[in-house]
């Protein structure tokens, strides 16, 4: 039978999107946003000569560079005042995340509640200031290594860069934050989105292109159309896919005596995200853009030549060591954000328990055993939506969108549609409550769920 909240979605049209004003005032908001973010991806850095640096970023091929470049909507191959885009932030964020289950202190913090999360987020704030100093200087001295990439190097130009991309990375998480709190939610996962979607077009026209000049055949041209649906419908698929657990909790004193209620623990199947296949990129990208800038610098690194040699996309070893990391980063990252003994000390408190298992350990290893087997299928997932685009360019020369951009991409969607139902569904109660009589109570405000 299906549920109140059910029913309430069920009944929700295209027509509640549009008498909805407060909704389309943050759709509004949100497209200000981006608009004004995309505006500032085109301001180059002071003193940069722009076709030198694209120039230089072309010849990086599918290293680091490559990766972010993507992920910045091309803002790093331009040098300009975003080139670093949120990703200070988002690698800040994770940091972070990985210190509060491994810290007391930042656990206790978490336990605290908003307070303590708000203090979280201030540090998280300060590591973002310090991660992105660190890559600004970088970026600077490696630009000014770089002939007459730099019109006037010297301190100077490393200074007013390294306050200049603090600056512009601080302005696009501000922005990610409002699109969170008066926009439709998300705001850093809107930003990334938008910055991979940029390239889109262009890619398009490529494919046409060559298309046109009798590159591609129209069955190629077909089948990546296809491929590339195939391949949302996956992702939509795993990405939304749930394993339920039956949770009793029981009625203390209500209307129905001592019968007990029942409610559902959802555990994702793909719990992890696009964090392991970033993870995974961002190691195996590391030995060949080194040796990039060894070669850059004058040094041989026939050590890294070695390394890099096998961390080809073409290479087997590539393949297999990918998929590997994949694996280790789904099962480490799902650890900590889902701890199963916490999970089932505070099913115990509340007095909920699952049908057929003891309270207590018992539940933490029956969810622990559940969570691993979903776990190893979401990984074999990660792998495939990430190997197989890789193995159709390297083989049949197909230019497919990045296994982890078009993660990312449907993630976004999918989360963004989620909010806007929630808040729709959120009106719909409202006008429920006040035809019914009952709007004398305190009214509750929707508030998108920070991402």
């Amino acid at each position: 039978m299906a549920s109140i909240e059910e029913k309430i979605a069920s009944s929700i049209s295209w027509s509640d999107l549009t008498k909805s004003s407060a909704l389309k005032q943050r759709i509004l908001f949100t497209i200000f946003i981006l608009i004004i973010y995309r505006l500032g991806s085109f301001i180059p850095l002071p003193g940069i000569n722009a076709t030198v640096v694209a120039d230089m970023f072309s010849s990086f091929g599918k290293g680091l560079m490559d990766m972010f470049n993507v992920f910045t909507g091309g803002s790093l191959s331009r040098m300009t005042i975003f080139a670093l885009n949120i990703i200070p932030y988002i690698s800040a964020s994770i940091i972070m995340s990985l210190m509060t289950s491994i810290s007391p202190a930042l656990m206790q913090l978490k336990k605290e509640g908003e307070s303590g999360r708000q203090k979280i987020n201030q540090y998280t704030r300060y590591l973002t200031v310090l991660i992105c100093g660190v890559e600004a200087f970088g970026l600077a001295s490696y630009v000014q290594s770089i002939p007459n990439a730099v019109i006037d190097p010297g301190f100077a130009f490393t200074f007013t860069t390294i306050v200049t991309l603090i600056a512009g990375t601080m302005l696009v998480m501000w922005m990610g934050e409002q699109i969170t709190k008066r926009g439709i939610g998300n705001g850093s996962s809107m930003i990334i989105f938008v910055g991979i979607v940029s390239s889109l077009p262009i890619s398009v026209m490529q494919i046409l292109e060559m298309g046109k000049i009798g590159q591609l055949s129209l069955i190629v041209i077909l089948s990546i159309v296809a491929f590339t649906l195939i391949s949302i419908f996956c992702v939509i698929f795993f990405d939304t896919a749930q394993r339920r657990v039956l949770i009793h909790y029981p009625n203390r004193g209500g209307q129905f005596g001592n019968q007990s209620t029942s409610s559902y623990l959802p555990l994702k199947l793909n719990s992890a995200g696009v964090i392991p296949p970033i993870f995974a990129f961002t190691i195996i990208a590391i030995p060949t853009t080194i040796l990039t800038f060894v070669s850059r610098a004058g040094g041989e690194g026939r050590f890294l030549q070695t390394i890099a040699t096998y961390m080809r996309e073409d290479s087997p070893v590539y393949l297999v060591v990918l998929s590997a990391l994949i694996v280790f980063f789904t099962f480490f990252y799902t650890a900590v954000q889902f701890n199963t003994e916490e999970t089932a000390e505070n099913l115990k408190n509340y007095g909920a328990f699952i049908p057929g298992v003891r309270p207590g350990s018992a539940t933490a290893a029956h969810l622990d055993y559940i969570l691993t087997r979903i776990t190893l299928l979401g990984a074999l997932f990660l792998i495939a939506i990430t190997i197989i685009p890789i193995l159709a360019k390297n083989n049949l020369g197909f230019p497919f969108l990045a296994g982890t951009s078009l993660l990312i991409v449907c993630n976004v969607v999918i989360e963004t549609i989620s909010q806007i139902q929630s808040y729709l569904i959120t009106n719909k109660y409202e006008n429920l409550i006040n035809k019914k009589g009952g709007a004398n109570g305190p009214v509750v405000k929707h508030r998108f769920v920070r991402r």
